[in-house]
Parts: C-alpha cells; sequence; structure tokens
C-alpha cells in the first residue's frame, strides 16, 4: 500500500465528517419551524456512512462514503397555536421532530472527527518531510 493512500483515506474521512456537519446546521437551522400539516413539517436528516474495503493490492478505495441521507420517521410535536397563521382547523402546528440537544452533541462529535483527520493528514506530512530530510545529509 503507498504511504501516499494516508491522505486519500483522511480525505474521504473529512469529506463524510463535512456531510455530517452540514446535515447538523441543517437540522438546528430548522428545529423550530413549523407547519400546518404533519406531512409537510421538517423532519431531522442524518447521514449514512459505509466503510469502503481496499479493492486492489495497494489499497485504493480504502476510506468511507456518504451512501445516503435518511429522514427521521419519529412523529411531529403537536402543538396548539390557534394564533399561528399555519394552525389547521383545530389550531394545532406541528413541529419537526429535531432534538437539538442531540443534534449539538452529533455536532461536536463530526467536528472532533473532522480535526482528527486534518490531525492524521498533517502527521503524514510531517513524517514524510522528516524521511526526505534523512537524504540530504
Amino acid at each position: 500500500m503507498s504511504s501516499f493512500r494516508i491522505f486519500d483515506i483522511a480525505g474521504a474521512g473529512m469529506s463524510a465528517q463535512s456531510v455530517r456537519l452540514n446535515t447538523v446546521a441543517s437540522n438546528l437551522a430548522n428545529a423550530e419551524s413549523v407547519s400546518g400539516d404533519p406531512a409537510t413539517v421538517y423532519r431531522a436528516r442524518h447521514p449514512v456512512f459505509q466503510a469502503t474495503a481496499a479493492t486492489e493490492a495497494d489499497g485504493s478505495g480504502a476510506g468511507v462514503q456518504v451512501r445516503g441521507i435518511v429522514e427521521s420517521q419519529a412523529t411531529p410535536e403537536r402543538r396548539y397555536d390557534p394564533a399561528n397563521p399555519l394552525a389547521d382547523s383545530n389550531g394545532y402546528v406541528y413541529a419537526p421532530n429535531v432534538n437539538t440537544v442531540e443534534e449539538m452533541v452529533d455536532m461536536i462529535s463530526a467536528s472532533r472527527s473532522y480535526q482528527n483527520n486534518v490531525e492524521v493528514m498533517n502527521t503524514a506530512r510531517n513524517m514524510m518531510l522528516a524521511t526526505l530530510k534523512l537524504g540530504q545529509g
């Protein structure tokens, strides 16, 4: 396996965590939006990752990829708010099933994972530079 593959693997991890961060940001941005119909209310979204194994002798293809984004199937919260212009005929509005505490924890986790992948790339780069300097003696 080529020592340069570490950059591809860490890059794939950074890309996946970027999707995760964007999904969390979307969930948090829509956490307080409401709708008059439970079928049209925003639903929390979560990325689905899949580890990819090395497919060739040199290790190419190893990493992680985003298989898709799934919507939560949890029931939206029903709130009585007859003054809301979006309220249905019974005075109810429907709020998304976004748990802001869970989303904040997920955001912190994704951010740390992204930072760890950056650190892997920096360490690999520094090790390669140090190896090149050995021959300069």
